[in-house]
């Protein structure tokens, strides 16, 4: 048995496809970890999603920014934007039990020495903490009164990290960790204007994952969203989205030897801001 962990699909269906057959994917054998943002500007997030329903027992897909949206837009707390490619979604059939199984995703997935989440964690975290959080999250989206949050989701603060929070902004600064940051301030709050590489950055601007005294360097972590940093391997994390939506390539990292796998992707939209 393989597992794979792979880099946003953002509904590009034929690429995934291909992916598959590039790793000789067996669905008895194999096992698939995806990083979030399943769904979004890519050319079938439809069928993106009945994949993985179809394959679920074999899959674990996290949730990111693209997904959350969604889930949002489908609710009519907030409207798609421009390039939102989500309509096959809403308008189908089995519109309700798609929104559903992909509300039920987790936030988080740690097996043995790696974590995944869509974006990144707070320098304060460790791994038993985050997956604390996540599970906080996951329950409110899984509950009854799950609308509650994603009316509330979108906003930038609180951008730093206390025990203390409470409600919608514990929820929130949760969520916007998960799946947006990319960079922090040197105070350690959240930076959420620039989406460029690293070594483009204003002064002043860390990456997550070198912030110091990052409390989660026990664990390797891997991570998408980030197209601008593009594959990024080293001994504690794994950077995995390399840009399909945009032109660039859909990539595998086999978790047992470290092989990477990358099919080439078509652009679906004129280059603009990533993420």
């Amino acid at each position: 048995m393989s597992t794979y962990a792979i880099g946003d699909v953002q509904g590009c269906l034929h690429a995934f496809q291909e992916l598959l057959d590039a790793i000789e994917y067996d669905p008895v054998r194999d096992r698939l970890w995806l990083t979030g943002d399943l769904v979004n500007r890519g050319e079938d997030s439809l069928g993106m999603l009945r994949w993985c329903m179809a394959h679920d027992d074999g899959v674990v897909a996290i949730l990111g920014n693209h997904d959350l949206h969604l889930l949002a837009v489908a609710e009519g707390f907030v409207p798609a934007h421009k390039k939102d490619t989500l309509d096959d979604i809403l308008d189908a059939p089995d519109r309700a039990d798609v929104l559903d199984w992909l509300r039920r995703r987790p936030m988080l997935h740690r097996d043995g020495q790696w974590l995944m989440v869509h974006a990144g964690l707070m320098p304060e975290w460790t791994a038993e903490l985050a997956e604390s959080l996540a599970r906080e999250l996951e329950d409110a989206l899984r509950g009854e009164d799950y609308r509650s949050f994603l009316r509330d989701m979108y906003g930038n603060e609180p951008r730093h990290w206390s025990e203390a929070l409470s409600g919608q902004d514990r929820l929130r600064l949760i969520a916007n960790a998960m799946t947006r940051i990319r960079f922090l301030h040197a105070d350690g709050g959240l930076e959420f204007l620039h989406k460029c590489a690293p070594d483009q950055a204003p002064p002043g601007l860390i990456p997550w994952y070198d912030m110091p005294g990052r409390r989660s360097r026990g664990v390797r972590v891997l991570f998408g969203h980030w197209s601008t940093l593009g594959l990024y391997v080293r001994d504690d994390l794994a950077a995995l989205d390399t840009g399909c939506l945009w032109g660039g390539r859909l990539t595998a990292l086999r978790l047992e030897d470290g092989r990477i796998f990358q099919v080439g992707c078509l652009p679906r939209r004129q280059p603009g801001a990533h993420g």
